[in-house]
């Protein structure tokens, strides 16, 4: 598959539970979405872009699915479900996966935001239909089968402009 050029059309798919929860595990830290999005464009033709998110009870995170849309990526949101026992899971593996193949017919190069493993197929399914794939991701999260299936791997721990410190939060978010 052909490295990226500005006449590719590109459309982008944010796991944001799997980034959220590696970047805090891995780093204490947030997510820098608007540095994601550039560098996952990289001056080609955005046609999309989309952030799974999950909603919870308290709708605390308002703010930040408005910040999000401020970036011009759209949001898909799913409330959190729980179950008996205290069990919580908000999945959106098939979500992503049933868009990016929706869209995948007009764009050239699709680029996975998440380092779960059960994207492969999706990957691979992609490949196949002639897309160029690329992940990007926290490499020690990462599915080492995943880093494989893609045609590109993006390390987001390779550069800290992809995480928040604390020092650099907006004032106004709550902590």
């Amino acid at each position: 598959m052909s490295l990226k050029n500005k006449d590719q059309a590109v459309s982008v798919f944010i796991d944001v539970q799997n980034l959220y929860h590696s970047a805090k595990n891995l780093h204490q830290a947030r997510v820098n979405f608007q540095e994601i999005l550039k560098t996952a464009v990289s001056n080609r033709k955005l046609m999309r872009a989309f952030a799974y998110v999950v909603r919870t009870k308290t709708g605390e995170e308002k703010p930040f699915f408005d910040a999000l849309i401020n970036q011009g990526i759209e949001t898909r949101v799913k409330d959190l479900q729980e179950y008996y026992g205290g069990l919580k899971k908000a999945d959106w593996d098939v979500g992503i996966a049933v868009d990016a193949i929706k869209t995948a017919d007009r764009v050239d190069a699709v680029v996975l935001v998440s380092g779960d493993g059960d994207y492969v197929p999706l990957v691979d399914y992609l490949k196949n239909h002639g897309k160029r794939v690329e992940v990007m991701a926290f490499g020690k999260s990462t599915s080492s089968k995943l880093r494989e299936a893609a045609d590109e791997f993006v390390d987001l721990e390779e550069d800290d402009k992809y995480l928040l410190k604390k020092s650099r939060w907006p004032l106004n978010i709550k902590r």
